[in-house]
């Protein structure tokens, strides 16, 4: 429902409650006070302490008047309540206001129409208690809407990083062993045109298995029912890089296990082969899975290591794995390796 929406059914609500509850004195001056309790929920969109403090007045004139045999604060509760629900945290003022409102009552009640205590509280006490209930309410109804807000967000947050490392993941690889592939060709052009003609061969399967995944990934977006991902070939993803020009070998043991842990697995294998071949200028990589109560992942090559911040790759893998409760270690020095522990 929107705030206009909103204001309306207030302003419809307020309006019969006034005329319902005024008694005799109809004609009088329930009528002007229930119009003007009405117009004044539509003023609280640009002045809601206002509104209110104009509202409270107008009752208590009536009131004392005797224009009106009403009650002093249960024809203002929508008014509090709009005020509650204004955009900026109003609350601590509103219940100081609905407080002075209740203690004027109170005094006016005995002091000016001079009814007797018991009958006074017996006019005010329900109205206060009514009052504290309606703001009560109103306060968990707006905590339940933030808090349900908040979480939408976050799980919004959540879901952008993951298209991001879905996309970062399948772009990087790509990337990495197409423009291998090109160098290949380029160097082998004119001296082995064969060598060439398979290394832009290669080339173009890679680009096209990644379309297809960049289209899976598109089209889970388009659909709220979020299927699980498929595990990745490791035999595959080893097998691109051998072609890539590197002594590649790969050791898998042990069962089978769950999927988000083979999902896991093929990720964390596929990001660490790509940072071989872009950044380590190695020669060798071993690729070692191991399946049991907790998957071990190693991934070593002989390059150069790497002193380099840990990037989005690194950080993609690290919290895929410890979203599983796992953990992934990389060490740099005389060549580089991943490692990591994913229990079942």
């Amino acid at each position: 429902m929107t705030k206009r929406k909103m204001v309306a059914a207030f302003a419809a609500v307020t309006f019969i409650a006034v005329l319902s509850g005024s008694g005799e004195h109809l004609a009088e001056g329930s009528l002007p006070l229930a119009t003007t309790l009405a117009a004044l929920l539509w003023a609280q969109l640009r002045w809601p302490i206002t509104g209110l403090v104009t509202g409270i007045c107008s009752v208590v004139a009536m009131r004392v008047a005797e224009l009106t045999t009403g009650g002093w604060l249960w024809p203002v509760t929508l008014l509090y309540v709009s005020a509650t629900l204004a955009p900026k945290p109003r609350l601590r003022v509103v219940v100081a206001i609905g407080a002075v409102h209740a203690v004027t009552a109170f005094n006016l009640e005995w002091t000016v129409l001079q009814h007797g205590a018991v009958r006074t509280l017996q006019h005010v006490g329900p109205d206060a208690l009514w009052l504290t209930a309606a703001l009560a309410v109103t306060v968990a109804a707006g905590s339940w809407q933030r808090w349900t807000r908040t979480a939408i967000e976050q799980q919004r947050a959540e879901e952008r990083l993951r298209v991001a490392r879905e996309v970062h993941d399948t772009v990087a690889h790509t990337l990495t062993v197409v423009g291998v592939h090109l160098n290949v060709a380029a160097d082998a052009l004119d001296s082995a045109p064969d060598e060439a003609r398979e290394a832009l061969r290669l080339a173009q399967d890679v680009r096209r298995k990644a379309m297809g995944d960049l289209s899976s990934l598109v089209g889970v977006l388009r659909d709220d029912r979020r299927p699980p991902a498929e595990p990745l070939d490791l035999a595959a993803l080893v097998s691109q890089v051998r072609e890539a020009g590197l002594d590649a070998r790969l050791t898998v043991a042990g069962g089978d296990a769950p999927l988000p842990v083979r999902t896991a697995v093929g990720l964390v294998v596929r990001e660490a082969l790509t940072n071989t071949v872009r950044h380590a200028g190695a020669r060798t990589v071993t690729v070692d899975v191991r399946y049991g109560p907790v998957t071990e992942v190693t991934v070593t090559d002989d390059g150069s290591g790497s002193r380099r911040a840990e990037g989005h790759g690194l950080t993609g893998m690290r919290e895929r794995v410890e979203a599983l409760g796992g953990s992934l270690t990389t060490r740099g020095d005389g060549g580089f390796t991943v490692h990591a522990t994913i229990p079942a």
